[in-house]
């Protein structure tokens, strides 16, 4: 099967987003990949060899961080968050619309200005030079990517609220 296809078999996302899901979540795995040969190296040469991997808990919560923030934006803009809902049916379908595109955009907004605060962050942290204790890598790349995650999930909400309302209007005008 062309990579095209299964593309578009297995990722329902239109246009750049369907690449965007597919490059995030291919970090994501390839992070987790590396992750569990980490962990393997480290156990086998703790308990055989007595002698871990140096450096390993650094790198263990830095692929921890490109796995987690690499997964967020693409919940977000597939609406596939926790949702509690229990209040719908009281409040009627314009009333909840309403109320879901204003969590969206104060979603959006925490999330930029998060990011904003973060960007910070990892600036302070370049210019002070601040590095991992066993392998002395910079933090504050580590920090920024956080940032920009933060950054591209914001946009990715906001995506997600304008494909619903759209959505939702198309619907509406067709019944």
């Amino acid at each position: 099967m062309p990579f095209s296809a299964w593309l578009r078999e297995h990722y329902r996302e239109k246009g750049p987003m369907k690449l965007l899901a597919f490059a995030l979540e291919a970090l994501a795995a390839l992070a987790l990949a590396l992750l569990m040969l980490l962990t393997c190296a480290d156990v086998i040469g703790r308990y055989f060899f007595s002698n871990a991997v140096d450096g390993a808990v650094e790198m263990t919560e830095i692929a921890i961080a490109v796995i987690v923030f690499a997964e967020i934006p693409v919940i977000t803009w597939r609406g596939t968050h926790v949702v509690v809902d229990i209040m719908d049916n009281a409040f009627g379908p314009t009333l909840v619309r309403f109320l879901e595109s204003l969590t969206s955009l104060i979603i959006a907004a925490a999330l930029y200005f998060l990011g904003n605060r973060i960007f910070v962050e990892a600036a302070r942290s370049l210019r002070r030079g601040e590095v991992t204790e066993h392998l002395q890598l910079p933090v504050g790349y580590v920090i920024q990517y956080i940032g920009v995650m933060c950054w591209v999930a914001a946009a990715g909400t906001l995506v997600w609220s304008a494909c619903r309302l759209y959505e939702r209007r198309r619907t509406a005008a067709s019944a």
